[in-house]
């Protein structure tokens, strides 16, 4: 009989008899696709990074990334974490970038619209960031949209208008957007109406602080942010800030940053659960290297 297979010099893909097995017996036509695609890029992607190459709706591609899953070809979503953008982003070139600017017409769109947003033409490595975020991180062109809008604001508010963010700071994050799970546009909404409302109750902290009404520095607003994240009110971190002020004669970020992450492990978050914790009032005080980590700053 005669040989059915066309045969084309390229390089070859091995599927293990073990694993063709289990496909043929899922008959998962979607999963068996996902399959190959993932052995094409040796399994150094994740699965939902190739939406844009298989030209499939996130729905799709989680469902066969599930499929894959139960088969025990893949390793669970949870334990799949999107790599540091500097070490692992595919690099694409010219070429790649043509491509899908030909091909795709709200890949097209997308790029006039980040054009239009940061006021610049694109370069081909600029593209290819936005490309990377498409197709490796599997992030959808809406979602990079408000991304890049997220970040020009920022900057914006930061450094002054006609400021813009550069695409290093845009990719990296995209690479926090994706460790979040921010990969529908309800996502970024819900993310972005939270992140609107720590900004607006960043004077309170900064007051709280004895920090006046002078906006936040980069490293300031990281710190003011997990506090928030951790549920701390302004009377709070001001508490914090005297205990900090009272050991170390000044404001040391870090050190009242070790008072508050202390209290939240022990689940105490407002002025009162700090000052009256309910304990005993005969309580014994602890004896040496005994003593309770939540309580050394109280």
């Amino acid at each position: 009989m005669a040989n059915v297979l066309i045969h084309e010099a390229d390089e070859s893909l091995t599927v293990t008899a073990a694993a063709a097995r289990k496909l043929l017996e899922r008959g998962d036509g979607d999963a068996a696709l996902l399959y190959l695609a993932l052995l094409r890029h040796h399994g150094t992607v994740m699965p939902r990074s190739l939406a844009g190459e298989l030209r499939w709706d996130r729905p799709r591609i989680e469902e066969a990334e599930q499929v894959l899953g139960q088969l025990g070809l893949i390793a669970a979503p949870a334990e799949t974490v999107p790599p540091e953008p500097a070490d692992e982003r595919p690099s694409y070139g010219r070429d790649d970038v043509a491509d899908r600017l030909e091909r795709s017409g709200e890949f097209r769109t997308l790029t006039a619209e980040v054009e239009r947003r940061l006021g610049k033409k694109l370069t081909t490595p600029d593209i290819g960031v936005l490309l990377g975020l498409n197709d490796y991180l599997g992030l959808p062109a809406d979602v990079i949209y408000l991304l890049v809008c997220h970040c020009a604001e920022r900057v914006q508010r930061h450094y002054g208008p006609g400021r813009r963010p550069g695409m290093k700071q845009i990719e990296k994050e995209g690479y926090a957007w994706a460790r979040m799970g921010i990969d529908t546009q309800a996502a970024a909404a819900e993310y972005l109406k939270k992140y609107a409302q720590r900004q607006g109750a960043m004077p309170q902290y900064m007051r709280a602080l004895g920090l006046g009404e002078r906006p936040p520095v980069a490293s300031e607003e990281k710190y003011l942010s997990a506090w928030q994240e951790m549920g701390f009110p302004p009377e709070a971190v001001a508490l914090a800030c005297d205990k900090t002020v009272l050991k170390c004669h000044e404001l040391k970020w870090a050190y009242c940053n070790g008072i508050l992450k202390r209290w939240h492990e022990a689940g105490l978050h407002t002025v009162e659960q700090i000052e009256n914790k309910d304990r005993p009032a005969d309580r014994q005080a602890p004896g040496p290297g005994t003593m309770d980590d939540a309580w050394k700053y109280v």
